[in-house]
């Protein structure tokens, strides 16, 4: 299982580097001022070893979200918490349930410890929720995975539709709710912190909105036994010096998030435009990226290919019905003219 290749190893395999990066649902709009300042004067005592219990970090979580700093959990992003859920909870031959064609970088961690991805597909380009249930009891399984909003569609469930899925899990079933893309969902569509439920692991990234996709720095919400469970087994000098003081910095800067999904959704609304004049409708969104759809998984994988022969990274999921989408992320305004220009061309 292959999680992610990233976009310098087609810039190494073809020699050139990419016009348009907008394939990995990177922010393109750089990182709070204040973030990049508080990093820049912690260069100077990047000779100390980092916090490792992220205690300050924790600390400003626990108090944006009024939780106790004891059920958050600080690692090197979701990918480094999802690594760290597989091995505290499943056991080798252990089934777990998501979506065919979720994030690859879960089932990865499964294939890893030798347990064992049950899938279901998506309908309607949204993770199918009664399924999701009905696998779980089925299967007998101790984790579910569910993304809202979801990756690679952009499409998500309401507040109110997560809670029920919740509410149906059997008592010894524990749900990952990834929400890598919460910041940009609409405000009904991002499940309450109160009340908590403790079959619940919430995780959340500076990857996103923040822009710190390079820093590798995701949290967890969860109960704190579970945290507990984490400390037990993860390395504790996951998440560098310089990062914590970033991403410390960065969560005090509200402003620059909020400007930042402004700048996400004009940009949303413009490949909604296009995707309309070139016959590739988009699916509603409510992250920093948008799925076009070409009808077929033939013509998606033409565009797609044609699009990095071009120099732009762009991605395409490969399961069924998911393989006719190309998925975009949204870039800054000159790379989205790019991007338009080429796609318009190969159209």
């Amino acid at each position: 299982t292959i999680p992610f290749i990233g976009p310098e190893t087609f810039e190494r395999e073809v020699g050139r580097v990419f016009k348009a990066r907008v394939g990995a649902n990177e922010s393109a709009f750089g990182i709070s001022p204040k973030a990049r300042q508080a990093m820049v004067d912690a260069v100077d005592s990047v000779g100390w070893y980092n916090d490792p219990e992220n205690y300050d970090l924790r600390l400003a979580l626990a108090q944006q979200y009024n939780v106790s700093v004891d059920e958050v959990g600080v690692a090197g992003g979701i990918d480094d918490l999802l690594g760290l859920v597989v091995r505290a909870f499943l056991e080798p031959g252990q089934v777990t349930v998501a979506s065919a064609g979720s994030y690859l970088t879960y089932h990865y961690h499964i294939a890893g410890f030798d347990a064992v991805s049950h899938t279901v597909p998506y309908r309607n380009d949204r993770n199918d929720l009664d399924a999701l249930i009905d696998a779980v009891h089925k299967t007998g399984s101790r984790l579910v995975y569910l993304s809202t909003p979801d990756n690679p569609t952009g499409t998500w469930h309401t507040a109110a539709e997560q809670q029920t899925f919740i509410d149906a899990l059997p008592e010894n079933c524990i749900c990952i709710l990834d929400e890598a893309y919460f910041e940009f969902a609409p405000e009904d569509a991002v499940l309450p912190i109160h009340p908590h439920d403790p079959r619940v692991i919430r995780m959340r990234t500076f990857s996103k909105a923040h822009g710190m996709a390079g820093a590798r720095v995701g949290y967890a919400i969860a109960h704190p036994e579970i945290v507990t469970s984490f400390d037990k087994i993860r390395l504790h000098f996951n998440v560098n010096r310089i990062a914590q003081i970033g991403a410390l910095a960065s969560l005090g800067d509200q402003v620059f998030i909020r400007w930042v999904v402004d700048q996400v959704r004009a940009g949303r609304a413009e490949y909604e435009t296009l995707g309309c004049d070139l016959d590739l409708p988009t699916l509603p969104s409510a992250t920093n990226f948008v799925a076009f759809d070409c009808g077929t998984p033939e013509r998606a994988q033409h565009i797609h290919d044609a699009l990095i022969e071009r120099s732009v990274f762009v991605r395409k999921p490969a399961v069924p019905p998911l393989d006719r989408l190309v998925r975009v992320t949204v870039g800054a305004p000159e790379e989205r003219a790019v991007f338009a220009e080429v796609l318009r061309e190969v159209c």
